[in-house]
């Protein structure tokens, strides 16, 4: 048995969920996946993907050796690249899970610039709000905000994004322009974002000095996608809260008008995150450095 192309035929059969898929991505025959597999299974004595003809399961013994499995590959692929001095770049697949509003209004206009950078690698896409089962579902890294939940995961900073609290020229023009956050209580109506996974609502957030406030009004919609948000706000059918580069080619066709300004939201921090049990591969760390160079340029630019 070839022990390391059978490594990545499991690995790479667990990233498809599907046999058939993983021998169409490897150019093997479908039949030569399963042998691999099952010799592999044989010469560790154990199984490592339960499968039926409607089930799909790995096992705990595969999850914990898909880690050391990952780990390895990675190790060999930066081998290789030290050894070739440079000339051998980053290659293969690489899976990243990031939000809607981060992937369509900046991660996918720089798409042609990061594959002229690196165009052997094959970047896998995953967009969504609901955050991602890193390790259960075969995913890279993740861009994500706020705070890291547990020590599991490593997080590399990429910046900060701000809010700002907007509305349509006709929602102000028929509503009033609210000069102080307690009248988005009284007379106006808002539109929040739900976190999918919790269904739990954001407030919206106000600080000035030693005033804080945080505001649900009378909600008339909620919306658990940040890019759906945004258009729920161009509707007009109420004020919202949003990502400041999501609002900003709106605020400068005056879709939008920005209130409130005298009062800041808390900033959101974005990290780049990966297990913290997994070797950061070549592919992973040039994906990182220029998520980080995309990401200072452009989410992170001074309001205007």
């Amino acid at each position: 048995m070839n022990q390391l192309l059978a490594i990545r035929v499991f690995i790479r059969v667990t990233d498809a969920r599907s046999f058939a898929k993983a021998a169409d991505s490897l150019n093997i025959p479908r039949s030569s996946v399963s042998k691999l597999l099952q010799d592999l299974e044989q010469h560790l004595g154990t199984k490592l993907i339960e499968r039926s003809t409607r089930s799909f399961t790995i096992t705990p013994s595969g999850e914990a050796y898909r880690e050391h499995a990952l780990n390895l590959l990675a190790q060999l692929e930066n081998m290789d690249m030290a050894a070739g001095e440079g000339r051998i770049k980053p290659h293969g697949r690489l899976r990243v899970d990031v939000g809607s509003s981060l992937a369509n209004l900046v991660i996918i206009p720089a798409l042609p610039e990061f594959r002229a950078r690196y165009p052997d690698l094959e970047l896998l896409l995953g967009v969504s709000d609901r955050p991602a089962d890193i390790i259960g579902e075969g995913v890279d890294c993740v861009i994500r905000g706020g705070a890291l939940p547990d020590s599991s995961l490593i997080g590399r900073h990429l910046c900060s994004v701000d809010y700002v609290t907007c509305a349509t020229p006709a929602y102000l023009s028929k509503n009033g322009t609210p000069t102080h956050p307690r009248e988005l209580e009284e007379k106006h109506q808002t539109i929040r974002y739900f976190f999918p996974h919790t269904g739990k609502s954001l407030p919206l957030y106000f600080s000035n000095g030693g005033e804080k406030y945080e505001i649900n009004g009378c909600s008339v919609m909620d919306v658990s996608e940040s890019t759906a948000h945004t258009e729920a706000v161009l509707t007009g059918l109420g004020i919202g809260q949003i990502f400041r580069f999501s609002a900003r080619p709106h605020l400068g066709s005056e879709r939008l008008v920005a209130i409130l300004e005298g009062w800041t939201q808390p900033s959101h921090p974005l990290q780049l995150v990966y297990p913290a049990t997994r070797y950061p591969s070549a592919k992973l760390r040039a994906f990182a450095d220029w998520a980080v160079e995309l990401f200072s340029r452009e989410s992170c630019k001074p309001s205007k």
